[in-house]
Parts: structure tokens; C-alpha cells; sequence
């Protein structure tokens, strides 16, 4: 399985292979915004991919860990943001009372757009929520990462993992209308890019951490084993929608995640450590949660002429 990442360094942008580890000594290569992107548009499997970026000549060597390296969300077109965060609720298995058929018609689940893929957060970096969550609820989810070419067609480049934090508590007081509002919570995401089809298992486990201490942990499972939906059947609904055909869009879609902290009564409080330990695919993403400051009031002038 082949992973790739991007990242920035000493004001360049890099990429590299593989996940790398704290303290290990990594090799990077020098790319250019979107290299990545038109080489996984370029097709040739995920060895041609690694090859285009990998051929140039000027790399670095560096330590992880070092305060100069900062992690990009996968493909993100730092130059023109042309790229969104969005998703589907109520995917998983466990939310019905009842297994899909095999050829059952597909019925889209509820979906939403959370905003620019600039706003995702990388790990260790913090989550920013409203200054007064109701009940905040972690969501580990895959998420599946498409380019669209010139002519608007979705090219499907990977996957990876995310953390959907939001307000449950401001969803549920109005299901049909305030889950925009619940969904305005920073979102993180791991940038390592895995260069394969979408994923049939992935299970790992959520630790919440408070004050340096264990404070809630349970399992998750986000795989394509454990939603309703067929991820195939998602994804061609959504880019049924000219607005998602956009040239040059990179989408981030978020596959929707299963019970998890709230549905244990567990409430996440400012400063907690949300840790999401990807355990079937070796990787895991850290945040912690902080309440943001209250909105001042809205700042008018007058129109100059």
C-alpha cells in the first residue's frame, strides 16, 4: 500500500512517502502546488504517482518534529483553496433497523457542507468550536479525496481519516434545521494520502484526555463493512450535482461516523485531548478541543465612492 503526504518547510513545499514517525529522519521532495494532483490525474497507478514526484532533484532531509514542518491537508491547492469539506450523515449500519439488500435502490443519506478545505486541521493542531457547545461529539470517519480535472470530471486520488467534531446537542434541538450550525466546529484530518481503494475495514479506538489523564475510550469501525450505504453509490449522487464538477476542485467527503462518546454520556469539555487511534492502518490523529471566544459585534463602515 503506498501513502504519500505534502507538507510545508522552511516556506517550500514538500512531499513525502509513507507515515512517518516523531524523531525519525525523513527524506522529502521538493513539488510545486498541484504537482501531486496532476500526477495522480495523470493516471498510471500508484506507482507512476510516487515516480512524478519523487524524480525531481532537490529534497531535505528532516527530523519530524521539527517546529519548521507543518503537515497540508492531501492535495490541498493552497493557491486558489479551490477545494471543500463535506459529508454524509446517518451512513452507518447501526443506525437501521435492518441489513441492506444487495441490490437494494440507493436512498442518499442526509448531507452537508462544512466549508473550505484550508479550515481543516492538521494533527496536534487545535479544534476550534463555538464559545458555547451544547454537547460536543467526536466522529472518526475515512475520508475519500477526488480531484477534478480540467473538464470537470471527479478523479478519485485516495483516502484518508478524519475527525468530524460538532454540536450534537445544537442538532438535536432542531434536527431539521440547526445542523449547519451544529456542523461549524473545526474539523482535523491526517495528511497522509493512501494511494488504494477505499478502505473495507478500518477499526481503531477514541481516547479522550483531560488534564494529562484517561478520562473516556471506546472502539470505533468507519469502514465500507460498517455503512449502510455503498461508497460508490455516494460518491456518484453527490457528483451527479454540476455545482461538485467544478474544474480543479479538490473534495474532501467525509463518509459519516458511528455512536461514539455522547451516546455514552460522556461531555467533551474545553482543553480535552481527542486522540483517534487508526489502529488498522497505523496512524493516529490528536487534537484538542478549544472553545472559541465569544463573536464581537459586526464591524460596519460607510461606502466610499
Amino acid at each position: 500500500m503506498s501513502i504519500i503526504f505534502e507538507c510545508e518547510y522552511k516556506g517550500r513545499r514538500y512531499a513525502g512517502l509513507g507515515i512517518p514517525a516523531d524523531g525519525d529522519t525523513h527524506t522529502l521532495y521538493a513539488v510545486e502546488d498541484g504537482q501531486l494532483r496532476a500526477a495522480l490525474l495523470a493516471g498510471g497507478g500508484p506507482e507512476a504517482t510516487v515516480a512524478a514526484v519523487t524524480g525531481t532533484a532537490e529534497t531535505a532531509s528532516v527530523t519530524i518534529g521539527d517546529p519548521e514542518l507543518r503537515y497540508l491537508p492531501p492535495l490541498l491547492p493552497t493557491a486558489t483553496n479551490n477545494s471543500l469539506i463535506n459529508g454524509f450523515m446517518g451512513t452507518h449500519r447501526s443506525k437501521f433497523d435492518r441489513a441492506p439488500e444487495p441490490d437494494e435502490e440507493f436512498t442518499p443519506p442526509n448531507y452537508y457542507i462544512k466549508g473550505f478545505g484550508s479550515w481543516l486541521r492538521m494533527p496536534d493542531e487545535p479544534l476550534i468550536t463555538p464559545a458555547d457547545p451544547i454537547w460536543l461529539l467526536e466522529e472518526p470517519e475515512v475520508v475519500l479525496v477526488y480531484v477534478n480535472d480540467d473538464d470537470g470530471d471527479p478523479h478519485y486520488a485516495g483516502y484518508s481519516f478524519g475527525n468530524d467534531l460538532n454540536d450534537i446537542g445544537l442538532h438535536l434541538k432542531n434536527p431539521w434545521a440547526w445542523t449547519p450550525y451544529a456542523k461549524l466546529c473545526e474539523t482535523s484530518m491526517t495528511p497522509w494520502l493512501f494511494l488504494d481503494e477505499p478502505p473495507q475495514t478500518v477499526t481503531g479506538r477514541v481516547t479522550i484526555e483531560r488534564d494529562g489523564a484517561k478520562a473516556w475510550e471506546g472502539d470505533f469501525s468507519c469502514g465500507a463493512d460498517s455503512i449502510f450505504h455503498r461508497f460508490k453509490d455516494m460518491a456518484d449522487h453527490l457528483f451527479s450535482y454540476p455545482a461538485m464538477r467544478a474544474p480543479g476542485l479538490v473534495n474532501y467527503l467525509f463518509l459519516g461516523a458511528d455512536k461514539a462518546s455522547y451516546h455514552d454520556g460522556f461531555r467533551i469539555e474545553d482543553g480535552d485531548r481527542l486522540v483517534l487511534d487508526v489502529s488498522s492502518h497505523g496512524t493516529v490523529l490528536s487534537n484538542v478541543v478549544r472553545y472559541g471566544r465569544q463573536a464581537a459585534s459586526v464591524v460596519t463602515g460607510t461606502p466610499t465612492s
